[in-house]
């Protein structure tokens, strides 16, 4: 297996997401290291994707978005969840690709609490980091493609996008 590079990360989200299922998901910490197969993400856009954090601008919870991709955007939802995201793409243009599950956990704030990712790591180098990373073992496995989940207050367009991908 290897690790990811700059190079990899450096896609759009809406092409990086579904070449990020397959790869696994990995965390460090005081009880040994953690791989999970990656099974589940969703592309954010931009400024002008309604559902993407970055469509009300630049502002401090942001900011991560706007680096270079590789580098992890974590934010938390309904003060109690952590959602682990992947910047994606050329600085100062904000993508991100959420991980909406990985083997055996499905749902974002399920498999962040499981691994024990917290706002603590926004901003994590996926690239350099010791603690988290994502791994590539050359598995492309087939997937499917539905709207994304949760984002009734985007335009319909945003809503109805198949920016959501599935193995299987």
């Amino acid at each position: 297996m290897k690790k990811l590079d700059n190079a990899f990360y450096a896609e759009p989200a809406e092409t990086l997401a579904p070449k990020l299922l397959g790869k696994f998901l990995c965390v460090k910490s005081a009880s040994g290291t953690e791989k999970y197969r990656i099974t589940e993400t969703e592309a954010y856009c931009g400024e002008k994707d309604t559902a993407c954090h970055a469509s009300k601008g630049r502002t401090k919870r942001t900011e991560i978005m706007y680096q270079k991709g590789g580098a992890a955007y974590i934010y938390l939802c309904y003060g109690i969840h952590s959602l682990l995201n992947i910047v994606t793409g050329k600085e100062g243009s904000p993508e991100a690709v959420l991980i909406r599950g990985i083997e055996g956990f499905s749902g974002p704030g399920k498999l962040t609490k499981k691994l024990g990712i917290t706002t603590a790591q926004n901003g994590t180098d996926l690239v350099t980091s010791g603690e988290l990373w994502l791994e590539d073992d050359g598995l492309s496995p087939a997937y499917t493609t539905t709207p994304r989940i949760g984002i009734a207050y985007a335009a319909e367009e945003d809503r109805e996008r198949l920016w959501r991908f599935l193995i299987g």
